[in-house]
């Protein structure tokens, strides 16, 4: 796990500068801490910064080939490179070293582009190939590890974080047409950025940059299948998932460091700590973040998994206190808006860890895998509700829930409005419902919260949803999630927070044989009611008295901020200060906004801490 950075000088009479390579380097060395390495051929360099995990002496990097004309620069994990390593051998190969990066090496060797098909792990590499005079690089297939890119004045430069870049470049304008998508998602997706000219590498894409042109290519994409392709025998699928979690696990605990797991007490973390139990000699070290806030602390059942498996248990608390100084990290090292409130526990749960281990498994992407969120549920609930309601109770029910919310307060108000959006979500095409269920508020007011032209948030879904090739809301939304969400927030979320604590994270149920087959079930197995029993059905199966039945039977509950109460207080007016002009929203509405959620009328925590870290960044960017 580390960090990588490098310039390719598009006109070829032009020299790389290692010092201006080493300042590209440096200003992600939290990423590597361990070393740093350089390499320059004339037009092309190429940097380096090391967390060492897998083979601690012989591991550096820049690595190269035998005759030292392909050279490689990579942040990420090969899990599968033990069993690569024999297959190559087998091949003729032979190896200088344990590490991972040289199995890459060979295997570019043996199977040029095709090797990324080969690959079981997380990644993004670049390869500079001296004989074929181009430079290769690749990020892995679900996104786990992040690649930005950027032409600029006849140079092509990447990092994998896009202050690297900004550290040649200089200032970069922000790309406010992303205003639009940023407020409704939270977060930019792939391919953009919210500066002009930068852009990311989306999961399972690779890049070859020769002769001055840069060329994208496709090399993975989730199952092309119909309905009538559908996994539906409920057996086969729990025994091959099992089959695959057991392996999954397996390889993602080869480690030359002491590891641990994060541990939140949900299916998704109690399964992945049981799985390593079960594979370890020695007890698991795991980690756990709580609130004050009760509704929001899942310490309690994190510590029945605890028990159960007589892990190491490592425990933190997160307040309010924390609030100006998770804004400052979160604009520091996402490098654009990025408004997952679930940023400042992960921040603390990751520096947490780091005191005890370098790396640490995860249950991220199990709900983007097995369908575990609550939109789910209301997807399905929504065809009964469609088929089966009367025409007129369905214009009703909203108007007669929200005249109820009206006169209640407190936690039943924020149930009460939540149902009633849902419930008008019911009346609508899907894609319209799909972009209700990013924001608290309706998307009509989002769009009057916006003063500015911007990429239009029911463009970008239409353009997404045009390559799934399923036709049911429910497997719509899973291509949605596993191609949007989860590369997106939830991974770029992981990495960078984790990154910056030196922390290496490792996401077992986002094995792509795992993510490939469930993408496959018919959700008659993935949730055969829309009932809290049916969620997850598959993994739960698997579980089965291997997990505690209150785990097992426990409602789903999000790893959620109590913002809305933080900034009750005040405290979230003195940040934000009284000029909007900066971030191209409507100052009034914002105002409005505040009130409306310090009288409990409405839960805008979420929106306006969108807002902030907004405002805040384009104060920055536009220093």
């Amino acid at each position: 796990m580390c960090g990588i950075a490098g310039i390719y000088k598009l006109e070829k009479d032009q020299e790389v500068s290692k010092e201006v390579l080493k300042r590209m380097a440096d200003t992600i060395a939290y990423r590597g801490p361990d070393g740093d390495g350089y390499f320059v051929d004339t037009f092309v360099g190429l940097a380096h910064r090391r967390l060492s995990i897998i083979d601690l002496e012989g591991g550096d990097q820049p690595m190269f080939n035998s005759r030292g004309d392909i050279s490689i620069v990579y942040n990420g994990e090969i899990y599968n490179y033990v069993e690569l390593k024999q297959e190559l051998k087998q091949l003729g190969h032979s190896f200088r070293t344990t590490s991972d990066t040289e199995v890459i090496i060979k295997a570019y060797e043996q199977w040029g582009f095709a090797c990324q098909e080969k690959f079981n792990g997380m990644w993004a590499f670049a390869i500079w190939d001296a004989r074929a005079q181009h430079l290769f690089l690749s990020r892995d297939r679900l996104g786990e590890k992040p690649l930005n890119y950027m032409r600029y004045r006849n140079t092509f430069l990447f990092g994998s974080e896009i202050k690297s870049i900004l550290a040649y470049t200089g200032h970069v304008a922000p790309d406010t047409e992303m205003n639009e998508l940023y407020m409704f998602l939270g977060y930019i997706p792939s391919p953009n950025t919210f500066y002009k000219s930068i852009k990311k590498l989306s999961a399972g894409k690779y890049l070859v940059v020769k002769d001055g042109k840069v060329k994208e290519y496709t090399y993975w994409d989730l199952p092309k299948i119909t309905e009538n392709d559908l996994l539906k025998d409920d057996k086969k699928v729990t025994k091959e998932l099992s089959e695959l979690l057991y392996d999954s696990v397996r390889i993602r605990m080869r480690s030359d460091v002491p590891y641990g797991a994060f541990l939140s007490g949900g299916l998704d973390s109690s399964c992945i700590v049981s799985t390593m139990s079960e594979i370890s000699s020695f007890p698991v070290k795991t980690f756990t973040i709580g609130f004050k806030e009760k509704a929001f602390d899942e310490r309690d059942n994190a510590r029945i998994i605890a028990n159960r498996f007589n892990t190491e248990h490592h425990e933190e608390i997160v307040d309010k206190s924390s609030l100006e100084s998770s804004v400052q990290k979160v604009l520091h090292h996402f490098d654009e808006p990025f408004a997952d409130p679930a940023a400042i526990p992960t921040s603390y749960l990751a520096q947490s860890a780091r005191k005890h281990v370098k790396m640490v498994l995860t249950g991220d992407g199990g709900d983007e895998v097995f369908a575990g969120y609550s939109n789910y549920q209301s997807e399905l609930f929504a065809k009964n509700y469609q088929n089966r309601l009367p025409g007129f109770l369905k214009g009703s029910m909203p108007i007669l829930v929200n005249a109820l919310a009206k006169i209640l307060t407190g936690n039943a108000r924020y149930r009460l409005n939540r149902i009633k959006r849902v419930l008008e979500s019911f009346n609508v095409p899907f894609d319209e419902r799909l972009i209700s269920k990013f924001v608290k508020i309706p998307p009509r007011e989002m769009k009057k919260l916006l003063n500015k032209q911007a990429y239009p948030i029911d463009e970008f879904i239409a353009s997404t949803l045009d390559d799934c090739s399923l036709k049911d809301p429910f497997y719509r939304l899973n291509y949605f999630n596993l191609k949007v969400s989860l590369p997106d927030q939830m991974l770029v979320k992981v990495d960078k927070i984790s990154m910056a604590s030196s922390l290496e994270t490792r996401a077992p149920l986002l094995d792509y044989r795992i993510v490939e087959l469930m993408y496959q079930v018919d959700k008659s197995i993935k949730m055969p009611t829309y009932k809290d029993e049916g969620v997850k059905h598959a993994l739960k199966t698997v579980m089965t008295n291997k997990l505690p039945t209150e785990i097992i039977n426990r409602r789903k509950q999000g790893f959620e901020v109590p913002l809305r109460e933080w900034f009750k207080d005040g405290e979230f007016e003195n940040m934000l200060n009284s000029s909007f002009a900066s971030t191209g929203l409507n100052g009034p509405m914002i105002k409005t906004l505040i009130a409306e959620n310090n009288k409990g009328q409405f839960d805008h925590g979420t929106l306006l801490w969108r807002i902030l870290l907004l405002q805040k960044w384009m104060s920055k960017s536009t220093d």
